[in-house]
């Protein structure tokens, strides 16, 4: 009997397997000697291992024998006294029991004298994957390994680099202002007329399928002109006024998210229901009162400026940092690891809340964004590893000091809700990140460009 199916893939545990639950009574050190359990390397990367272990037969049996004893002492069968129930009843009765136990032991056993034979540095628990472990059979199953990367970095200075802080005009100061008034606008019905971009619209959209009839379709809004809607829908909605329907065929983008349905084509009816306009708050000392603590009009809008050049320059560095690590993934020739691209790409869905239908199409449009930041993050470490450059205990404390001075708060106290919301491993990396780019910024050359 073959357990591929019932066990899917598990994780190695000291204690269990997550999808081996351990059963009643418990068995303790039933398992022989594993020095005959074998193993192969059937693929890596810096960062995973993937091994094929074979358990032999006789030790299966040897496990096995030891398990249907450990269930005949302790086991209570009807009509028998305890401990003397007949193994081939025992073995009836406690037959998938017994194998999972063994099974279990087997994993157990297997991953502890890889762990001891080699100098595998594991980031967590393997996973187990394809188990095989049919009647008079020996055991096989893979172990997926994932292993603290491993990179040495041959170049990491001497790099050009340009530095161009993007100016702050006056038009990007109104155009920061007008965004501030949007926020606080009001709509207000418009009738008689056409919408046009910039306006929102109340509309139904229903598809017409085989030339049937469609029902009404529950209507939203959308603002025209602000990529809201597939271009051929806000064309249909441009020759309305409220009230009235149209047909027509729209096309689904090249940039569709489901990479299945791009292109396509379809029949639908638009209904415009209702049509407003934005009405825009008066910029004067009111309004600066009602945003933030400005006394006028003047003080908000230096504001305005002040926050939009500390931006700049934050725009800059990064800009900087950026082209830092680019040249550093071109010049050690950096690899993007399948695994940790697989699992970033797993974050990346979780945290976008990506259905399984979608995945395909998500790691498709996601993959070179996974991939850049898992090269990124590999440089980084590697060259934080060398030049031991890890954020220290003092280096935290340093921190928080300076964080709880700004936001007048006591050290212990912000120190504690920082690990109660589990951020002070965010700090540490945050921290180990400033003193990376620090060094490297220092083996290499920075310029000041013009916009």
């Amino acid at each position: 009997m073959s357990e591929r199916t019932e066990l899917g893939t598990a994780q190695v545990s000291t204690h269990r397997f997550v999808d081996c639950p351990a059963p009643q009574p418990q068995l303790i050190g039933y398992f022989p000697p594993m020095s005959d359990i074998s193993y192969r390397t059937t693929a890596e990367d810096v960062a995973s291992r993937s091994l094929q272990v074979t358990v032999p037969l006789d030790q299966l049996a040897v496990a096995e024998r030891r398990a249907v004893r450990e269930y005949t002492r302790q086991a209570r069968i009807p009509g028998f006294r305890k401990g003397h129930a007949p193994e081939p009843v025992i073995r009836r009765r406690f037959e998938q029991e017994i194998r999972r136990h063994v099974l279990e032991g087997a994993l157990r056993d297997s991953w502890d004298k890889i762990l001891k034979d080699t100098d595998l540095k594991p980031t967590g628990d393997p996973q187990v994957t394809n188990v095989v472990y049919e009647q008079d059979q020996p055991l096989v199953f893979d172990l997926l390994v994932e292993v603290r990367p491993s990179l040495t970095m041959g170049t990491t200075g001497g790099f050009s680099l340009v530095r161009t802080v993007p100016p702050v005009t006056d038009d990007t100061v109104q155009e920061q202002v007008d965004r501030m008034r949007e926020q606080k606008a009001t709509w207000i019905p418009v009738e008689g007329t056409k919408p046009r971009p910039g306006q929102l619209v109340s509309v139904s959209v229903v598809t017409i399928e085989d030339g049937k009839e469609p029902e009404g379709g529950q209507p939203y809004g959308l603002v025209l002109g602000k990529g809201q809607a597939i271009p051929d829908l806000e064309e249909l909605i441009l020759t309305l006024t409220a009230g009235e329907a149209t047909e027509g065929t729209v096309r689904l983008p090249d940039d569709h998210p489901d990479a299945s349905r791009r292109g396509e084509a379809r029949r639908v009816r638009v209904t415009l229901h209702e049509v407003k306009e934005q009405q825009l708050p008066a910029f004067d000392d009111a309004f600066a009162r009602e945003v933030g603590e400005f006394d006028s009009a003047p003080a908000l809008l230096a504001k305005v400026r002040e926050d939009l050049l500390e931006d700049s320059v934050r725009s800059a560095d990064q800009s900087v940092r950026d082209q830092l690590v680019q040249q550093l993934i071109a010049a050690n020739d950096v690899p993007a690891p399948p695994s940790l691209t697989r699992r970033l790409l797993g974050a990346y869905a979780q945290a976008y809340k990506i259905e399984a239908g979608q995945m395909d199409a998500f790691g498709t449009s996601f993959a070179p964004v996974a991939e850049a930041q898992v090269r990124r993050e590999l440089v980084l470490d590697a060259v934080a590893t060398a030049q031991k450059l890890h954020a220290t205990e003092s280096d935290m404390d340093a921190r928080i000091a300076e964080l709880a001075v700004a936001r007048g708060v006591d050290p212990g106290k912000l120190y504690s809700s920082l690990q109660q919301a589990n951020r002070l491993g965010e700090l540490e990396r945050s921290l180990t990140e400033e003193k990376t780019f620090a060094w490297l910024l220092a083996q290499s050359t920075v310029t000041e460009g013009s916009a």
